[in-house]
């Protein structure tokens, strides 16, 4: 079987989907891999890198598509709605598409996919287990987005984040709250503290506490409390609005006292939902920042202008940027080709697709197959009706 890498196409994405050190472990499981020219030049992998690890490099990019038998991308159709199409129309009844698709955004993409009879995998949908771990591509670019978006504000707060003993005097450190405290929320904890700043976290999931607690940051606890505050894939859960009004009630005061306030509060699947008011900006002192990375799903912050890299307001910087990822495209391009090839290594055994539905990893990443929308989490937040019982191992 033969993997196509095509070049990302999404404007200012720098990532690829396979770096040539992944080469060797896809040919041990008897994978051919083409890719096109240029493919990983933004993330600092040249064509004569792939080429030495025994890729072909091909310069036209619809022959890329018309002879790989597997398409993998980053920014899929549906993850990528400005140049997505064009790729969409190139896909072949069959054909093997995995990536980013952000399946939850819209029904519409996926039935277009599914019309053309591919066969695609959303590593968004990879289940949150100790198996599953070393495909999960969303906490691999969630890692990459924590500890970026502490750079940035330390690049654009007029402060110092460590203390410093000066001639000059002592340097008071400064304080970063990071609200949020999932993958992106750990990563940027910990980045925060190496950078030397007094860190706090909030998160309503009382369990990680814990796992703030351990990279030296203060947990702030609120008197209110969440209902089934996580899923059973370990994600946050929406709260009603009675409860988000009383946690911005509370939050305020800490928001007020910190110098930076990092937001990654997302719900999959739905709004972000808001943690920061304009109101709660307006008590913050001068020249504070907020880094929004929820932005692209409306934001934490009632101000932020999602894809604004910066806004003031009320003399406070807010970063609405998206896909921070791109930013560090050599090892986001290297740590998400690592969860591609571990993937391939439960698709593809010997050279054959291994489409193995008893799979959990498999099952629940599939989302078009023979012509449908197969995925049952994807149909029920669609409200599709419930397909018969799939095959075990489709053929």
């Amino acid at each position: 079987m033969i993997v196509g890498v095509p070049r990302e196409s999404f404007p200012g994405e720098r990532r690829v989907a396979l770096v040539p050190a992944a080469l060797a472990n896809l040919s041990k499981i008897g994978l051919e891999v083409i890719v096109e020219s240029g493919a990983g030049a933004e993330a600092g992998y040249p064509d004569a890198d792939y080429a030495a690890k025994g890729a072909k490099i091909i310069s036209d990019r619809a022959e890329i598509f018309r002879t790989a038998d597997i398409i993998v991308q980053v920014l899929c159709p549906g993850a990528n709605d400005k140049t997505g199409d064009a790729d969409l129309a190139q896909f072949r009844r069959d054909q093997i598409v995995i990536g980013f698709f952000r399946p939850m955004n819209s029904v519409d993409v996926l039935k277009t996919i599914a019309d053309r009879g591919v066969t695609s995998f959303s590593v968004e949908l990879i289940p949150r287990t100790t198996r599953a771990q070393s495909m999960d591509a969303l906490s691999s670019m969630a890692t990459v987005a924590g500890y970026k978006a502490v750079l940035i504000a330390a690049d654009i707060v007029p402060k110092f984040f460590p203390m410093l003993t000066t001639a000059a005097g002592t340097i008071t450190p400064a304080r970063v709250l990071i609200l949020g405290v999932g993958v992106a929320g750990l990563q940027a904890i910990a980045t925060a503290r190496r950078l030397g700043a007094v860190v706090s976290a909030y998160d309503l999931r009382p369990v990680v506490k814990e796992q703030v607690q351990s990279l030296g940051a203060r947990f702030v606890e609120l008197p209110i409390e969440a209902q089934n505050a996580q899923d059973a894939r370990g994600y946050a859960t929406a709260q009603d609005e009675s409860f988000y009004r009383r946690q911005r009630e509370l939050l305020g005061k800490v928001i007020a006292e910190n110098d930076v306030v990092i937001t990654t509060a997302v719900i999959p699947g739905k709004k972000a939902p808001i943690l920061v008011t304009k109101e709660m900006v307006g008590g913050m002192a001068p020249r504070s920042v907020i880094i929004d990375l929820a932005a692209e799903r409306g934001g934490n912050c009632e101000l932020t202008r999602p894809g604004e890299k910066i806004t003031v307001e009320k003399d406070i910087a807010i970063v609405g940027w998206f896909n921070l990822a791109s930013t560090v495209p050599y090892h986001a391009s290297q740590m998400y080709a690592r969860n591609l090839s571990t993937f391939l290594a439960l698709l593809v055994k010997d050279g054959k697709l291994n489409l193995n539905l008893k799979d959990d990893i498999l099952r629940d990443t599939l989302v078009t197959y023979g012509g449908d929308i197969v995925n049952a989490r994807l149909r029920e937040l669609f409200q599709l009706p419930a397909l018969a019982a799939q095959e075990e191992t489709p053929k």
